[in-house]
């Protein structure tokens, strides 16, 4: 078993699905739990939750590991999964503050505005990280991704499964969204 350790994700994804090997999936938990448990956390705030959530979302990865196409990285899929998985939980429980400040939000934003990256990188960090529990959980997952995790376009067109234009126009109106949130908190 000590070998395991030594293969990289796509070969232990080879032999996982090839022959469902239980203890070889356990060391892509090992790799990722950390990961998958800090994301569940950013959405629920809670310990207990988020553990839960956690081996939640790795029972659904064991179950669909044979459906990774290895088109992105495996971690980058995974972070996909699991942002998707705790949208849909968040979804299915229409009590949560997080969803009910989601609704807060204001729609009315005018796309014809464009905010640069460079505008993203300028705000602070405590008063961004408000302006992201404000925003929808959708939005926040595709900025987080393209700009906290460094995924490319061209990843997300593959873990989104969409095509480039539709991977861009969700990037500007999250960037909209969460700047024009951002503009209207006060600290």
């Amino acid at each position: 078993m000590k070998k395991y350790p030594e293969l990289s994700d796509d070969e232990l994804i080879l032999q996982i699905c090839k022959i469902k090997n239980t203890a070889m999936f356990g060391i892509l938990y090992d790799r990722y739990e950390h990961l998958v448990y800090n994301k569940c956390y950013g959405f629920v705030h809670s310990v207990d939750e988020a553990k839960d959530l956690t081996q939640d979302v790795f029972i659904h990865v064991f179950i669909k590991l044979a459906t990774f196409k290895g088109n992105s990285k495996f971690s980058t899929w995974l972070y996909s999964v699991t942002y998707n998985f705790c949208v849909n939980y968040l979804n299915r429980d229409k009590e949560r503050n997080i969803s009910a400040q989601s609704n807060q939000v204001e729609e009315e934003y005018t796309l014809s505005v464009e905010v640069s990256d460079h505008t993203l990188y300028q705000m602070r960090v405590d008063k961004l990280a408000k302006a992201l529990k404000v925003i929808s959980p959708e939005d926040k997952m595709i900025l987080q991704l393209k700009y906290q995790d460094d995924v490319s376009i061209k990843e997300l067109q593959d873990v989104l499964d969409l095509s480039e234009s539709a991977v861009k126009m969700r990037l500007l109106r999250a960037k909209t969204k969460i700047a024009t949130v951002y503009d209207k908190l006060e600290l």
